[in-house]
């Protein structure tokens, strides 16, 4: 249930998008079959589709990782970057992100910090804002959400971000290159959503079928830095979805860098208790919208 806690001990290895307006409107208010464009292989990597389509697997092997996470937002000359960083259980699929909003865009104030909870098919988030309480959580379905939350918290969930990899169609490998001082292989492509929600786990299955439909392109292209294990040290997505405001096109770019493989993770969901279920206030620009608090077998794995 949402008490179910997950430790890992370090050295182990192993809503439309209108409830975005929290996240993302407060912000901007103001194909060929798949070894096609392979490149001759990488320094030893193999096949770049081939290296690319086990990267989430490896992530599982590796058990979790500490993440950064940057989303770039650009749309009608404005741009935005919300900033973030936690931890992520690999093998449990559950993460835990503090993202930072920027300020405003005529800099007047500051909003507080968004903890995000990840889980198999949820996405919790406290300091929500538009009339939740300061003690309440906002639980959302990710399948619902026409991002399949590759956007709408401000920040990739790193597991979503590795398993996108899976629908990989063409990549090359560009060379050797650094992530932080680690040495890695450096891979550019493009990935196919559909395809990737075939392949991915169950969590993020439908999650990523709901993007493949909702983004204004189901391709997605990428950068890709792949350790010598195989395991991704930093990924970047382009991402475009239309603006239902304005019928513009919002352009999305999003980085997770991953580090400190076997860190210690912690994530406790929350208790039904804690979860806002009245009405969501508007926040300019976007609708009103019902808090959910459905399903909490779904979102803890069914574990207690």
């Amino acid at each position: 249930m949402f008490g179910w806690e997950r430790e890992r001990r370090k050295g182990r290895v192993g809503a439309g998008l209108v409830l975005a307006g929290g996240v993302i409107c407060v912000c901007l208010a103001g194909s060929g079959c798949s070894g096609q464009g392979a490149a001759a292989q990488g320094a030893g990597g193999g096949d770049p589709v081939a290296v690319l389509h086990r990267a989430a697997d490896r992530l599982v092997a590796a058990g979790s990782a500490k993440a950064r996470t940057a989303m770039e937002m650009a749309s009608g000359g404005t741009r935005v970057t919300i900033r973030g960083e936690g931890v992520y259980d690999f093998e449990g699929r559950l993460g835990r992100l503090k993202v930072r909003l920027p300020q405003d865009p005529a800099g007047s104030s500051e909003h507080r910090p968004i903890t995000e909870l990840l889980a198999p098919g949820a996405l919790f988030m406290k300091n929500r804002g538009a009339g939740v309480p300061d003690d309440k959580w906002v639980r959302v379905e990710t399948a619902s959400l026409s991002d399949g939350n590759l956007v709408t918290g401000g920040a990739t969930d790193p597991f979503a971000a590795a398993e996108v990899l899976r629908g990989t169609r063409t990549a090359t490998y560009v060379g050797r290159t650094e992530v932080a001082g680690t040495a890695v292989r450096h891979y550019r492509g493009t990935a196919d959503l559909a395809r990737a929600a075939r392949g991915a786990s169950e969590g993020n299955r439908q999650a990523l079928a709901a993007a493949a439909k909702g983004f204004a392109t189901a391709e997605v292209p990428f950068d890709a830095y792949l350790d010598d294990e195989g395991r991704i040290r930093k990924v970047r997505h382009r991402f475009s979805f239309a603006n239902g405001r304005d019928e513009g096109t919002v352009a999305v770019a999003s980085t997770t860098l991953l580090y400190d493989f076997g860190a210690a993770v912690r994530v406790r969901l929350p208790e039904d208790r804690d979860i806002y279920a009245g009405k969501i206030a508007a926040e300019p620009g976007e609708a009103s919208g019902e808090a959910s608090d459905e399903g909490s077998d779904e979102a803890s794995g069914g574990k207690n």
